[in-house]
């Protein structure tokens, strides 16, 4: 492929490529040993720390994911505690992060593990895929960095790199380059210092492209180990590379989202369903459309009776934005008072109290089915402390909150 011009469809690296990348292998892990972040999961390396910290930093950054790991271990600190924690104390360890389906992962993959390995994790890349959530690249992080495999790890911050020093504009959103790039590290790595060391090698790649030839903004070629190799800050086109193809634009949802208490202050929660988006988490009441206030009286009508509504007033607006969707969401806030007791209200919505089902236990893997409230009454203490409610609502937390 020619440097710095068209991409073809077909995507290999060239012989003299991976050579270069194999000669620079050395001074790369030398300025990691220098330069490396402290890390909370690389003080004490196990495969069980390493599968969840990348796990945690997928979608998240490092600083936000630091806290969240430590929490996490610290609740969690091994396999068997991780496949036996009830669904919703796991869900609030995971609060903030997004993609919740990640945490479910992890918990199937944790039972697979008691059930198959005794807790423990297989050694080798192959079976590492087999687990539940862990794809060519988590399984190739925790077979080098905890096995010391050669196996290439590549994520969004290596692509960028390589393209970077390679000078090439292959499009890295397709799976083909992804591939090649693999391909040519996993030949770097049957000699030098990638053999002798293959986890630090690929953490040496990560934190090449997260600290140096960083993704937003210039990178800081005057810090890197690669500057005097590297064809795109050579021909001046860092700015340039690489190339990823525009996403198609997100889907806008507008929604209507209800915040209402009880004469006790509690606020209604719905639980989503299995499947869809954020996947059996609670939120709160939602209607479809950007509704008026007249529009929202109008829509709870049909609940007058087991439920009369006191009062309703604007709550402001909030934007979410996932991978696909945007919500766009109009807020209502209000108090509704239960025509027969505290839990009519939820009642009314088809759905029972908080606490009513008990958590089961569970054997591992196993397809025990129990029966949980679609609809809940929730103090302040058990939203804080007990219940997980997604990010999404986050420009309402104040409000939710009382404070407002």
């Amino acid at each position: 492929m020619k440097k710095g011009k068209e991409a073809v469809e077909i995507c290999e690296m060239t012989a003299e490529e991976t050579a270069l990348l194999a000669r620079l292998q050395e001074p790369l892990i030398a300025w990691y040993d220098c330069n490396k972040r402290d890390l909370p999961w690389r003080r004490d390396i196990t495969p069980y720390r390493v599968w969840l910290s990348e796990i945690m930093l997928q979608q998240t950054r490092v600083e936000a994911g630091r806290e969240y790991f430590l929490r996490f271990i610290g609740e969690l600190p091994n396999v068997e505690a991780l496949a036996n924690v009830p669904d919703e104390q796991l869900m609030k360890l995971w609060e903030g992060l997004g993609y919740y389906n990640r945490a479910r992962n992890l918990k199937k993959a944790a039972g697979v593990l008691m059930e198959r390995y005794g807790g423990e994790f297989p050694s080798t890349y192959e079976e590492l895929l087999e687990l539940p959530g862990i794809g060519p690249y988590t399984a190739g992080v925790i077979s080098s960095i905890a096995f010391s495999r050669c196996r290439p790890s590549v994520d969004g911050n290596v692509l960028r790199v390589i393209m970077r020093v390679l000078g090439r504009r292959d499009d890295i959103g397709k799976e083909s380059v992804k591939r090649a790039v693999e391909r040519a590290l996993l030949l770097v790595m049957e000699s030098g210092m990638a053999h002798e060391r293959p986890g630090d090698f690929n953490q040496s790649l990560m934190e090449l492209g997260a600290i140096v030839c960083i993704p937003n903004g210039r990178p800081h070629c005057d810090r890197c180990p690669w500057a005097a190799d590297c064809v795109a800050k050579a021909e001046g086109i860092t700015m340039e590379l690489p190339v990823k193809q525009v996403k198609k634009s997100r889907r806008i949802e507008e929604r209507t989202v209800l915040i209402l208490r009880d004469e006790k202050e509690r606020l209604l929660l719905h639980r989503r369903e299995e499947r869809g988006l954020l996947a059996g988490m609670w939120e709160l009441p939602a209607l479809s459309g950007k509704l008026d206030e007249q529009g929202v009286r109008q829509a709870v009508k049909p609940f007058e009776e087991k439920l009369q509504l006191q009062w309703l007033r604007p709550a402001g607006e909030a934007v979410h934005v996932f991978s696909h969707v945007e919500w766009h969401m109009t807020a209502f806030e209000g108090r509704i008072r239960p025509a027969s007791g505290a839990d009519a209200a939820a009642a009314a919505f088809g759905g029972t109290a908080l606490g009513a089902v008990a958590e089961e236990s569970r054997p591992y893997l196993k397809d025990v089915r129990r029966e949980e409230p679609r609809w809940i009454w929730a103090d302040a203490k058990q939203i804080r402390e007990e219940i997980a409610l997604p990010s999404a609502f986050k420009g309402f937390r104040k409000i939710m909150n009382g404070e407002e």
